[in-house]
């Protein structure tokens, strides 16, 4: 890889990291909790960008109000999957 190339990724991965920051994970550690604490960092980013897109008119309310129903619905699947009770 050159260095320009380089430059190139570096400068897309600060870009990426700007826009959508990821928090650390403090709670117990097991790859199920880390997949689920993804999930749900991406869930408020993008509810953040589709308020922000309502708000500014790009949207209409009921768009953004299907659009967070939808990605609810998928949180809450990847809930159920992922954070299985630990009687089970």
């Amino acid at each position: 890889m050159s260095e320009k190339d380089d430059k190139k990724q570096q400068s897309k991965k600060q870009l990426n990291n700007f826009i959508a920051p990821r928090g650390k994970y403090y709670g117990e550690f097991t790859p199920q909790n880390l997949a689920f604490n993804a999930n749900l960092q991406e869930f408020a980013q993008r509810v953040a960008l589709i308020c922000g897109l309502e708000t500014g008119g790009k949207i209409t309310s009921a768009e953004a109000y299907e659009d967070i129903k939808k990605m609810w619905k998928e949180l809450k699947a990847s809930k159920k999957n992922l954070l299985k009770k630990k009687e089970d």
